[in-house]
C-alpha cells in the first residue's frame, strides 16, 4: 500500500505573536515562500503525493491560500476542532489515512535535506516506525530519545534532567499500528495526547521504533530568531537568476529577482530575495534578505531581514537590520516636528531603536 503525507498546520504558534495572530506560523515566508511550501515539497520529492494537512477552524483559510496551485500534490484538508497535542491530530485524521503506513511532518519544521532518509529507513529497515532526532543544547525544551544499537528504547517530553541531548525533530513514520495505540492514550499532565507516549506503547509492546539523525540543519521555527536563521539558511542555497526588471543597480552574489519585481538604482548584495510584484528603488538591500510580493524598499537600506508581502520601507535615515515585517506593514521617517518615534504594536511586540 501506497504511503501517505500527513502535515499538520493547526496550531497558532503563539511564541511568534504579534506575526501570527492574524495568521498561522506555516504561512509565514521564509525565503520567498510560505514555510508549508517546504514540507509539501519535502514529502512529494520523496514519492508522496497523497498528502493531509490537519488545520484548525482558524488557521484552515490561511494554509489553503498558502498552499494553492500545488500541482505535484493532491492535498486533502482534515479540520481539528481543537488543539489536544500531535496524538490527537492523527486520531482526527484516522479515516483518512486508513490503512496506509505514513508520514507525520510538523508543519513549521524545515529539513535541510528533506525527508528521504527517513522514509529510506523505514521501507528498508522494515521498521515499525522512524523518528528524526537531532542532537540540541537545550534538549529540555523538546521530547528526547534513549537509543541503543540505533533504536529508540525510551522517549521523555521535555524531562527536566535529559539523560541524552537527541530531540525528536518534527518527521515521524509510523505503521497503521500506531492507530490502535493512540485510541487508548490517556491526556498526559499538560492536557493534550502526546505523540511521544504513543511511540513509547510501541515500544512496549516490542516494536523496532528507529532513530534515524537528521543530516545537514534542521529548524523548528518557533521564535523570530529561528525565522531569520531559516531564511538565511535557504537563501544560501538559491540558485541565483534576475528575471524582473533592473536599471541602473548592482545586483552582486546569490541573488533571485523574481518576474514582476523591479530594482531601480539600487545595490543588492546576495544571498538575496527580491519576490514578484516587489519594488527596490534608490536602495540598498544587504546580504540575508527576503523582500515579499509587492513589498517596496525605497530610498532605505534593509540587511539580514524578512519583509512579508505588502510591507514598505521608505525613507529611512538608519539601516534596517535583524527585523521581520508583517503582512502590510510599513516603515518610514517622520518628517519635521516633534522629532520623536510614533509606533503602533502588537502583543509581545519587540523594537530596538538606535541612538
Amino acid at each position: 500500500m501506497s504511503m501517505k503525507g500527513l502535515i499538520l498546520a493547526a496550531g497558532r504558534g503563539t511564541r511568534l505573536r504579534p506575526l501570527t495572530h492574524t495568521r498561522p506560523k506555516p504561512a509565514i515566508r521564509v525565503a520567498g515562500r510560505p514555510i508549508i511550501h517546504y514540507a509539501v515539497e519535502n514529502l512529494t520529492r520523496s514519492g508522496i503525493t497523497e498528502i493531509g494537512v490537519v488545520v484548525s477552524p482558524d488557521t484552515a483559510k490561511d494554509i489553503r491560500l498558502a498552499l494553492n496551485g500545488f500541482k505535484d500534490a493532491r492535498l486533502t484538508y482534515i479540520v481539528q476542532e481543537e488543539s489536544q497535542g500531535l496524538a490527537h491530530a492523527v486520531r482526527v485524521a484516522r479515516e483518512w489515512l486508513g490503512d496506509s503506513p505514513f508520514v507525520m511532518y510538523l508543519g513549521d519544521n524545515l529539513f535541510e535535506h528533506g525527508v528521504a532518509r527517513f522514509v529510506k529507513a523505514f521501507q528498508q529497515d522494515e521498521a515499525d516506525a522512524v523518528i528524526a532526532l537531532v542532537p540540541v543544547e537545550n534538549p529540555q525544551q523538546f521530547g528526547v530519545a534513549v537509543v541503543e544499537g540505533g533504536r529508540i528504547v525510551r522517549l521523555l517530553e521535555k524531562p527536566q534532567n535529559p539523560p541524552t541531548n537527541l530531540a525528536v525533530a518534527g518527521v515521524y513514520v509510523f505503521t497503521p499500528e500506531i492507530h490502535e495505540i493512540i485510541a487508548g492514550l490517556e491526556p498526559s499532565a499538560r492536557g493534550e495526547y502526546e505523540i511521544t507516549d504513543a511511540i513509547q506503547g510501541l515500544i512496549d509492546r516490542g516494536r523496532a521504533v528507529r532513530g534515524v539523525t537528521v543530516e545537514g540543519w534542521w529548524k523548528d521555527t518557533g521564535r523570530p530568531h529561528d525565522l531569520l536563521d531559516a531564511n538565511r539558511l535557504l537563501l544560501e542555497g538559491l540558485e541565483p537568476r534576475v528575471e524582473g526588471l533592473v536599471s541602473g543597480s548592482r545586483v552582486t552574489g546569490r541573488v533571485v529577482i523574481e518576474p514582476g519585481a523591479s530594482v531601480l538604482d539600487s545595490t543588492i548584495l546576495g544571498p538575496a530575495l527580491i519576490a514578484s510584484g516587489a519594488v527596490v528603488e534608490s536602495a540598498f538591500i544587504g546580504p540575508f534578505t527576503s523582500v515579499g510580493p509587492g513589498a517596496q524598499v525605497r530610498r532605505a537600506e534593509v540587511e539580514f531581514s524578512i519583509l512579508e508581502d505588502k510591507a514598505v520601507v521608505e525613507d529611512v535615515n538608519l539601516r534596517i537590520q535583524e527585523c521581520i515585517l508583517g503582512v502590510g506593514s510599513k516603515v518610514t521617517t517622520r518628517k519635521g516636528l516633534p522629532k520623536a518615534h510614533k509606533l503602533v504594536l502588537g502583543d509581545k511586540s519587540v523594537v530596538e531603536v538606535g541612538e
